[in-house]
């Protein structure tokens, strides 16, 4: 799982999120930090409203908090979720010798592009950070 500050930085750049179950989130609260949640059915549930997304709180008796509107949440998108949203850009995971390398065709250069950290996630992170900054530029 990506960190928040690099899920920040995805929302950041303009990376939106339209709630699934079992996608994960952290609530932007100090109350709540370092806390992760899981979209689904039965405890958290995406409502569409025609005002936005409300995340609902179902059965959640050991905390009093029933729902957050969706901008209080930040996505921390998994590793298949960053690869589906490189799309065809996507050319490569390969092992390196500083952890793994996503390469990526980014539109607008003539040479691939390389991204490397030391968790698969974080790579695809990056990859996805450089491809949506070339694409809105």
């Amino acid at each position: 799982m990506i960190s928040q500050d690099l899920a920040q930085q995805l929302h950041d750049a303009g990376v939106r999120w339209r709630p699934q179950a079992g996608d994960r989130f952290a609530v932007r609260s100090a109350e709540l930090d370092g806390e992760v949640f899981t979209v689904a059915d039965m405890v958290v549930e995406a409502r569409e409203y025609p005002t936005g997304t409300l995340l609902a709180f179902n059965g959640t008796t050991e905390w009093a908090l029933d729902s957050v509107q969706l901008d209080q949440a930040l996505w921390l998108p998994l590793e298949h979720q960053l690869r589906d949203l490189l799309g065809p850009a996507f050319r490569g995971l390969v092992p390196g010798p500083a952890g793994y390398e996503v390469r990526v065709q980014i539109p607008g250069r003539s040479a691939g592009a390389t991204f490397t950290a030391v968790e698969v996630a974080d790579a695809y992170a990056l990859a996805l950070l450089a491809l949506v900054g070339a694409v809105l530029a």
